[in-house]
């Protein structure tokens, strides 16, 4: 457990810090390499000590040892410039392990103040070691200020949410673990604390002997893409008593230099997103495509022993999303090996982001053996979903991992073959579907709401007036005398014609303006008056800060009970359904706040409405496929016709 001292001395490094080092990795990063550099200190102090030498800071790099950064005597330039040496060429030490010089590689100082340097290292000096699981947590609590990696789409995962997928897949002593995408090697470090308290009797992982403990330790790999992330992963496994971790810089997805390497137990939370244009990835994976969330859960199928198991945190795209990838990945992994799916709630990354997650589970014997696939939704994981996430009461998790283990020993203590679909009959939250139903129709999808039995059709969800749901906000009453044609340093005014075009001539407003009228990139819009099939109806709106002229809502919703592309789709649907609410002719309409607010639209569950929109979306993209592919036999046809009138 971190003791506060600790704590406090980790938050005022990091608080002399910010002022020059403003991103929160950096911090970690600049943090680890000083305890690192005095943790080897240390070491040859208590060498000296017991009557040995110094092995760290000897020979020509005995110039660069604690002592002499801290002397008295030094200015704060001599500092600087020695520490900014030292952390440069201590990757070149060769009287240090391989370890540590893989964690001062590319090393550096990224300010240039002596004051806050001294500051910082006579922080770092007050920190005692004592190389044991307090250090550890200690090294924990300074990983969890990274936050999320937006631009890769990595998020920290929660310690508790690590914890659980470890426990459902129980990895053993005598099997190999691999995170192909290890960030902190927080999945590593839980499976080895699992391995040593199921073989523990009197004091932690007292029954291993010590050619296990050796054999486990050589077993647990992790790759990552990051140096950065690499390095700090290194520090972790060490502080936690791994002396000589396995953890490499790697790209898991444009390298196969290891594609040969496989793994019984496989934990994971791979980045979600990809770089514009695409992956590029190598030819040996067996579901082609350019996502990396889809080449990540491929490529850890394909990487599991024959009995190989594995939990993997996937976005929603992976679960719904229509694309042949997808569909493509979903159908190998339910007729190879997936063999339940949690869903987890919207919030549980949070402060870092609201993305809605899945875990998918892995068992390559027993889904050979299982007919069906358990789907289990977690409404609660033992904190509240908003941004300070504070523990509440009441956690699903628990029972859904009982619920898990009972399914994955159902085999071994059944004699006959296991069509279980009334195992959990009852059970709230949990569902079996065989896999029959789920390739049903094609599409592999992996929401179970998708398959309760008592699951209504979408137009006989729940329906709530709009007004219930949404504040429609107008926009502002400009008398001509308030704009100039000219930008001359005002806000542009967002007309009806603008919506569809943002790049339509604007008017532009000087005077001042409520944050009521404002509008962003991103916001959903009504335009409660204009030409019925363009105009009128929702719109998001995708031009820059503008102020919106009248005629048009601003629609506030309910985040925690709807989603803005859902109600995109919804309000329009709404206004073409009821036509009596609509004012105008044949052209041009359009429909009071009051009774646009009486409309009643459905309103599925949030996981629901997003399975929704990705299955629209997916059509969508179809269409203009065929638009293209329409208009380019159109243009060989045209060519033909000239090529044969021009022969005459």
């Amino acid at each position: 457990m971190l003791d506060t001292e600790t704590k406090r001395r980790i938050d005022t490094c990091r608080d002399i810090l910010v002022g020059k080092v403003p991103d929160p990795k950096s911090q970690v990063e600049q943090i680890t390499i000083a305890l690192i550099y005095k943790f080897m200190d240390d070491m040859d102090a208590e060498a000296e000590e017991l009557g040995g030498k110094r092995t760290f800071f000897a020979g020509r790099y005995d110039k660069y040892g604690w002592s002499r950064l801290m002397a008295p005597n030094m200015g704060g330039f001599d500092v600087l410039a020695l520490y900014s040496e030292a952390i440069q060429k201590m990757n070149e030490n060769p009287g240090i392990p391989p370890l540590f010089r893989d964690i001062f590689k590319n090393a550096y100082l990224p300010y240039r103040d002596p004051e806050t340097l001294r500051s910082f290292l006579k922080e770092i000096n007050s920190f005692t070691y004592d190389h044991s699981e307090r250090l550890g947590d200690a090294f924990e609590y300074l990983l969890s200020v990274l936050g999320s990696q937006g631009d890769a789409g990595q998020f920290r995962t929660p310690r508790h949410i690590i914890d659980f997928m470890v426990e459902i897949i129980d990895p053993r002593k005598d099997e190999s673990i691999l995170d192909p995408a290890c960030g902190t090697a927080g999945f590593l470090i839980s499976a080895w604390k699992h391995i040593l308290g199921s073989n523990t009797k009197t004091r932690s992982g007292d029954r291993l002997t010590l050619d296990e403990r050796k054999r486990l330790a050589a077993n647990m790999r992790g790759y990552d893409i990051s140096p950065d992330m690499v390095r700090l992963s290194l520090v972790n496994m060490y502080l936690h008593g791994f002396t000589d971790p396995h953890i490499v810089e790697y790209d898991t997805l444009t390298s196969d230099e290891k594609w040969n390497e496989y793994a019984d137990v496989i934990l994971a939370n791979p980045p979600f997103m990809s770089p514009k244009g695409g992956i590029k990835p190598h030819k040996r994976f067996s579901v082609k495509a350019t996502r990396s969330e889809v080449l990540f859960v491929d490529y850890m199928a394909e990487h599991l022993t024959p009995n190989g198991r594995a939990a993997i945190i996937v976005p929603e795209g992976i679960i719904f999303q229509s694309g042949g990838a997808y569909k493509q990945l979903r159908e190998m992994l339910v007729k190879s090996c997936l063999v339940a799916v949690v869903s987890l709630p919207a919030g549980v990354f949070q402060p870092y982001s609201g993305v809605k997650t899945s875990i998918l589970v892995f068992d390559k014997r027993l889904a050979k053996q299982l007919d069906s696939v358990l789907f289990v939704k977690i409404e609660n994981d033992g904190f509240g979903l908003g941004a300070q996430r504070r523990a509440v009461a009441g956690s699903d998790l628990p029972a859904a991992a009982a619920a898990i283990r009972r399914w994955l020993t159902l085999p071994a203590a059944s004699t006959e073959s296991t069509t279980s679909t009334d195992a959990f009959a009852g059970q709230k939250n949990v569902l079996l579907v065989s896999r029959e139903r789920i390739g049903e129709n094609g599409e592999w999808n992996l929401s179970g709401e998708r398959y309760r039995e008592n699951r209504i059709n979408t137009s006989n969800y729940p329906t709530v007036p709009i007004g219930e749901i949404c504040d429609l906000i107008n926009g502002r009453a400009f008398k001509p005398d308030d704009w100039e044609k000219i930008d001359s340093g005002g806000i542009p005014i967002v007309r009806i014609q603008n919506l569809n075009n943002p790049e339509n001539d604007f008017n532009y407003y000087t005077g001042e303006v409520s944050d009521r009228h404002i509008i962003n990139k991103g916001e959903l819009l009504f335009s409660w008056s204009g030409s019925r099939g363009t105009s009128f109806g929702a719109h998001i709106w995708n031009g820059g800060r503008a102020v919106l002229n009248q005629h048009i809502f601003k629609v506030g919703y309910d985040e925690a009970r709807a989603t803005k592309m859902f109600l995109l789709h919804a309000l329009n649907e709404a206004v073409v359904e009821v036509e009596e609410n609509l004012h105008g002719g044949v052209g041009l309409v359009h429909i009071t706040k009051g009774n646009l607010e009486k409309i009643q639209i459905p309103l599925p569950p949030l996981e629901v409405q997003k399975e929704i929109v990705a299955e629209i979306e997916g059509y969508q993209k179809s269409i203009e496929a065929l638009k293209q592919e329409i208009a380019e036999q159109e243009q060989k046809i045209k060519t033909a016709i000239n090529r044969v009138w021009g022969d005459k």
